[in-house]
């Protein structure tokens, strides 16, 4: 790899690659805290992340299939606030994370 590519990669202002991941990242943060503001504290604390595809899919990461349950009952209410947010969602997707066993 050469030196520039090697600068530009690292590089973590906003046309770096670097930086564009730390945006997107900073994004999808926002995302999440805007979700979990309209949902009540015990079902906000198990979002672990969202995110938007391309094709107007708001996906909603939680710690189990219980939760996931559970949000799956305000999948109107996630898809509001992720308008609100300024985001162009058509429908939503609730995940559960992979959990590693040691």
């Amino acid at each position: 790899m050469s030196n520039q590519r090697l600068k530009n990669l690292l590089n973590s202002s906003a046309d770096g690659d670097l930086g564009r991941i730390v945006a997107r990242a900073q994004e999808m943060g926002a995302l999440t805290q805007a979700l979990g503001r309209v949902l009540p504290p015990d079902e906000r604390s198990c979002l672990i992340a969202a995110n938007i595809r391309d094709d107007g899919e708001l996906i909603v990461i939680c710690q189990s299939s219980a939760w996931a349950a559970r949000l799956r009952f305000e999948t109107d209410t996630l898809l509001a606030a992720a308008r609100a947010h300024g985001a162009k969602v058509e429908h939503c997707t609730i995940r559960v994370a992979r959990q590693d066993t040691p």
